[in-house]
This record gives C-alpha cells, structure tokens and sequence, in this order.
C-alpha cells in the first residue's frame, strides 16, 4: 500500500449471513488516476462501493481516508469528510432546476445554515460551487432548465454536478453510462476526463470501451475477490482476465 492514496482498504470483507459477498478487497485511488472497476455480475462491485461510501459496514477489514481509519463510520460522516457518491438510479430534484440542483448541493455542506430572513442566493460560496459544478459538467447552458426536461444523459451529468459541488476530494461513482446511448456515453467520458486531475476517482462500470478509454488503474473483481489490478494495457492483455470474462462467473450481487 502506498502512502499518498487518498484511500486505500485492507483486507476489506463483507458476509451476508452464508454469502462472502466480499473477500479480503485491496484496492487504492488516488488524486489525477481514475480507478475502474470491472467484473461479471455477482462479482462484488456495488458491495464494494457502498461499503466504501459507508452505505453499508464491513464485517472486517479496514478503509483508510487520508490515513484515517473510517471502517466504523456512516454514509453521511464519510460525506462530510469528503467522499462524494453517485448511485445507479439518478438522484436528482426533478421539479428543481439545474443550478437549485446544484446549489442545494454545495449548500449541505456549508458548516453554517442559512438565515430564514436571508436569501440562498446571497451565499457566494454556496452559488460559486454550483457555477463550478455545472461548467464542469458541461451544463451551465441548462442552468435554469428543471432538470426533470433534461434527457437520460443530462440527468447523470447532473448528478455528478451535484457530487462535484459538495466539493470532494473523492467520487464513487456507480455505473454512470447506464441507459446511455453513443453519443451520451461520450459526453460523460469527456466529464470523467475533465474532473480527474482534480479528485480521486472510483469507477464501477460495465462499458468496458469506456472504462478503457478513460480509466488509469483497472482492478478487475471475480466472485467478490480482487483477480487482477493494472494499467488498462495489462488488462487487456491478462489471460487471467479473459478466462473470467469468457467463463461468464455468475452471481447475484452487482
């Protein structure tokens, strides 16, 4: 394990009753090297990522977030600190617009409540983290449309906005390109490029095309267990890997 991961886990396991949903998980993100990761169904993925949000505990094993150990912590404390998460049901206001969206993000995170008497929109902060999540993900021109007459992959886009304006250090970012056609798929691409350099990013996503075009470090998980993590280009090229996508490993939990 390296020391300047923004988190790292150790031996991270999870167990339903019977079922080891997830077996001894090491996996790191760091700042500027978008971290995917792949696998069949069942393999463990979105276990992995809801004990990381602290959607759900770990039965043992640690999770370290700038060197603190945060295993025992809740959703919302891992939130506060710094962790952003995106599901893969959009969660947005639909009767809001694109900036409230954006706003009432930023502002759950400001560590004083606003006054009844004044107005949210006198809060700089608060408005210029929205202004800034809504240029990055490319949206500031649907600032004042209601997001529910966005199209399926403006909604996702969106979401993200939300998650870059609560300001994290760290996104967990759940089957983003879900129910995206081409040319949506591309345009969230170009996000996830664009927001890199600045966060810590963990990826759980099925396009495998693009996780390759976008991803840095791929961890690839079979069975709840870590198979193999590298560069795209050592993914590709792992027979281990093949065997596993090709032996179509089945399970029930994402």
């Amino acid at each position: 394990m390296t020391i300047d991961a923004l988190v790292r886990t150790e031996g991270l396991t999870r167990k339903f009753g019977g079922l080891l949903a997830n077996r001894d998980v090491a996996i790191e993100i760091h700042r500027g090297l978008l971290h995917a990761v792949l696998g069949p169904n069942g393999a463990g993925k979105s276990t992995m990522i809801n004990l990381l949000s602290g959607d759900l505990i770990p039965s043992s094993g640690h999770i370290y977030y700038k060197g603190r150990d945060i295993s025992p912590l809740p959703a919302h404390r891992r939130s506060q600190m710094g962790i952003g998460r995106s599901y893969q049901r959009t969660n947005i206001f639909p009767a809001f617009t694109v900036f409230e969206n954006c706003r009432l993000a930023a502002q759950s995170r400001r560590p004083h409540p606003a006054r009844i008497f004044s107005s949210a929109l006198g809060y700089r902060a608060v408005c210029e983290s929205a202004e800034r999540a809504m240029e990055l993900a490319g949206l500031s021109p649907r600032a004042h449309r209601r997001a529910d007459t966005l199209s399926h992959g403006e909604q996702r886009q969106l979401e993200i906005a939300m998650v870059i304006a609560t300001e994290p250090d760290v996104l967990l970012l759940d089957e983003p390109l879900a129910g995206m056609g081409g040319e949506e798929s591309s345009r969230m691409v170009e996000l996830l490029d664009r927001i890199a350099p600045e966060h810590g990013i963990l990826l759980v996503e099925h396009d495998m095309d693009a996780v390759f075009a976008v991803a840095k470090v791929v961890t690839v998980m079979v069975n709840g267990e870590v198979l193999e993590s590298g560069s795209p280009e050592q993914i590709r090229a792992s027979p281990r890997v093949q065997v596993a996508y090709l032996g179509g490993a089945e399970e029930h939990d994402g």
